[in-house]
């Protein structure tokens, strides 16, 4: 497991800094830095902010993800699956989150809203052939390989 440097800058509303909860974690738990409650109506969407501010070593990104537990039992989750945080990004990290639950959820300061992973990038350099190498997939696209 490689270690980098995660340099951030706390604004003043922050609650709290990102956190791994275990040794084993590979996302850290990011919190809600709103100062009152917010209330998430059924297929609502909202962004929280966190109060943090980050800056990326050269060559990485940040993916924010849903909590698991949060949106298992819960409903919450990230209104865009998974966001991602470029290295040249500077303003708060905020956290856009949608209630797919038939009941309203209340997001207090302090809560754990979602994960943040840090994560290497590859860049790809675009090659246009006039035609792809086969394979056995070939063009089967949804289900084609079964349930």
């Amino acid at each position: 497991m490689e270690n980098i440097v995660l340099k951030i800058e706390k604004l003043g509303h922050c609650a709290g800094l990102p956190e791994y909860k275990t040794e084993g974690a590979a996302g850290m738990d990011l919190m809600a830095a709103n100062m009152e409650d917010v209330i998430l109506k059924p297929l609502d969407r909202v962004l929280i902010p966190t109060g943090i501010k980050i800056e990326l070593p050269r060559g990485y990104e940040a993916q924010i993800r849903p909590r698991s537990g949060l949106a298992i039992k819960s409903g919450i989750t990230l209104s865009n699956c998974v966001g991602t945080i470029d290295e040249d990004y500077r303003g708060e990290v905020c956290v856009g989150l949608i209630n797919l639950s038939n009941e309203e959820f209340t997001i207090k300061r302090g809560d754990r809203i979602a994960q943040m992973l840090i994560a290497p990038v590859v860049r790809a350099k675009i090659q246009v052939l006039g035609e792809l190498s086969a394979t056995a997939r070939g063009t089967g696209g949804f289900g084609s390989t079964g349930v």
